[in-house]
């Protein structure tokens, strides 16, 4: 294939030819698939039935769930899909929106963290002010510009990978990564992402040392609390978001900041499973662990339902 132009279609990665295992890996996908649906979904429906919640953290972890669900639906169902139907395929529009999709919410996702970092230095250094900083209209805003910027983020990053010309359509991976988009581009033709990915590297910087600087602010604040229950509940607040982040930036760590193999390996493919499926599981268990409010309207919304359904 001698440009981008002559290429339809896209071949993904199968994880195998026996076609038990691509039902047995159909399956294994749905479970996941389902976890994270419902986990997410539950958050998403006790932050908006219980009106205790409706504060800024739970409208941020509201929209975090949002985020959640949004990466794995751009990338999870065509992926099933393929197993089930013993196909590799993926057609060039198709590849150029899960690319888009995914960026963009991934991106909303660690933009989204750091607002929620700055929302709990709020509440624990400065409270006196936490209402007036923190109010509805600023909040929105807040939200709004974290999906805006994840939106021009994805356009970015999908507008450099695709502005180059292909060399082949074979992607090792399960779904449309950039890194091995970036393997099939012509001679010297992906400079352009890569002079995208230095700006978006030196923007994830600066939020990542924001959200550390803000963490060390409000754990020395939280030290000089004098009541030791006082200091347990400003951990409590803080603990789940830092432990989601910390995920969040490990798992992206091993995917990103390795080189993309010529060939495909277990190591490789389970690297990019961990990012794509343990954040998005993980972050409701985290919070409702972690939370007892959360906790609580969890178990009032499960008790309507079955009241309801009884």
């Amino acid at each position: 294939m001698d440009n981008r132009s002559s290429i339809y279609e896209f071949l993904l990665f199968g994880f195998s030819e026996i076609r038990e295992l691509q039902i047995l890996h159909f399956l294994l996908f749905l479970i996941l698939y389902l976890a994270i649906i419902s986990g997410n979904l539950l958050i998403i429906s006790a932050v908006t039935f219980d009106h205790h919640l409706h504060t800024p953290m739970y409208f941020f972890l509201m929209n975090l769930a949002i985020q959640d669900l949004g990466s794995v639906s751009a990338i999870i169902p065509k992926s099933m899909t393929n197993f089930f139907n013993n196909t590799r395929h993926i057609s060039y529009s198709a590849c150029v929106a899960q690319v888009f999709c995914f960026i963009s919410f991934v991106g909303s996702d660690f933009f989204l963290l750091t607002v929620m970092a700055y929302d709990r230095y709020v509440a624990i250094c400065n409270p006196l002010r936490y209402e007036m900083v923190m109010n509805r209209q600023a909040c929105t805003q807040m939200v709004a510009g974290v999906w805006i910027t994840g939106l021009f983020y994805g356009a970015m990053h999908t507008g450099g990978t695709f502005a180059v010309p292909f060399c082949s359509n074979i992607v090792n991976q399960f779904y449309c990564e950039i890194p091995h988009l970036l393997k099939l581009s012509c001679a010297n033709s992906y400079l352009t992402e890569v002079a995208i990915l230095a700006i978006s590297a030196t923007i994830v910087l600066g939020c990542f040392v924001f959200i550390i600087v803000t963490y060390v602010l409000i754990f020395t604040e939280v030290l000089r609390i004098p009541s030791v229950q006082g200091r347990q509940k400003a951990f409590s607040t803080c603990l789940p978001h830092l432990i989601v982040f910390s995920v969040y930036i490990f798992t992206i760590s091993f995917a990103y900041l390795r080189p993309p193999s010529n060939t495909p390996s277990d190591l490789d493919l389970a690297l990019t499973m961990i990012y794509t499926f343990v954040p998005p599981m993980l972050n409701p268990v985290i919070y409702s662990m972690r939370n007892k409010e959360i906790k609580v309207a969890l178990s009032k919304l499960l008790a309507s339902v079955s009241s309801f359904c009884v």
